[in-house]
């Protein structure tokens, strides 16, 4: 097991990050983060987004959508990112998993053998948490290489809102 990494000095071997994003807008600065990571270390990036099917159910079995669609809308704003590696000089690819996030997220990692994992944390705070569980939280605690995770900050998000007149 690799020893935390505290973002002062990386790990001397990073070839390949995860980043692990439903790519949402609540994503964006742990994608802006992987870029910038990657960028530094020269290494390739690995966009894994994980698909949890259980949280596409409604009560009584019907669907709120389908798989096959949330898997295109994804691979459709996964490629703006592969673009976006391209223009900045960074090897991207990206991958699609379907299952639960924190287990998919760890699976993605051993078997694309990814030398750190970057995700976001949606802040839902200790009640969420509790109710919900925490992917960020088991990804830390059970991943073989060092985790950096990103904070959302809900309030710059609201201002960016707010000012591009926007309600997405």
């Amino acid at each position: 097991m690799h020893p935390p990494w505290t973002g002062r000095n990386p790990p001397s071997r990073t070839q390949r990050l995860l980043l692990a994003t439903d790519l949402s807008a609540t994503s964006a600065p742990a994608t802006n983060e992987a870029f910038e990571v990657a960028g530094r270390l020269r290494a390739e990036l690995l966009i894994v987004s994980v698909i949890d099917t259980a949280s596409l159910r409604l009560p009584g079995g019907r669907f709120l959508a389908r798989v096959d669609q949330v898997r295109e809308r994804r691979q459709v704003a996964a490629q703006e990112l592969v673009q976006r590696g391209r223009r900045e000089g960074i090897p991207v690819t990206f991958l699609v998993w379907e299952g639960e996030p924190g287990e998919s997220i760890l699976e993605a990692a051993s078997a694309e053998r990814a030398d750190m994992i970057i995700l976001g944390s949606h802040g839902r705070g200790a009640l969420g948490r509790m109710l919900l569980g925490s992917v960020s939280q088991r990804v830390v605690r059970l991943a073989a290489v060092p985790v950096v995770v990103v904070r959302h900050d809900a309030d710059v998000d609201k201002g960016l809102r707010s000012s591009s007149g926007s309600d997405q």
